[in-house]
């Protein structure tokens, strides 16, 4: 599995999203509850970007219709979207905020 540098660790607030463009892929990488997440940044069901949504209890909320994404698994537990949104693997290592492009879920 290949890494690459998203952000510094620094650079996060938590429950802030933060959006990256990895190899031209759109990706969140969100710190929360004491762990950092990847997600694809483009919402399932509207085309929009979820890190201009918010964070709460490990979910990402998207800001048009509220669909709400699990972070640790891509999948939605709100209406209007049903499909699920990939996660990537993230490693910290020093103060760099390491993903891999490869898909968890």
């Amino acid at each position: 599995m290949t890494f690459v540098r998203a952000c510094g660790l620094g650079e996060l607030e938590d429950d802030t999203p933060k959006r990256v463009e990895l190899d031209g892929t759109p990706v969140s990488i969100v710190q929360t509850e004491g762990e950092v997440f990847a997600i694809h940044d483009i919402c399932s069901h509207a085309n929009v970007s979820l890190s201009e949504g918010e964070v709460d209890d490990c979910h990402i909320e998207c800001w048009l219709h509220g669909s709400r994404f699990d972070l640790r698994s891509g999948k939605p537990d709100a209406l209007p979207a049903t499909c699920p949104v990939p996660v990537y693997p993230v490693k910290i290592e020093g103060d760099d905020v390491l993903v891999s492009l490869t898909q968890e879920s």
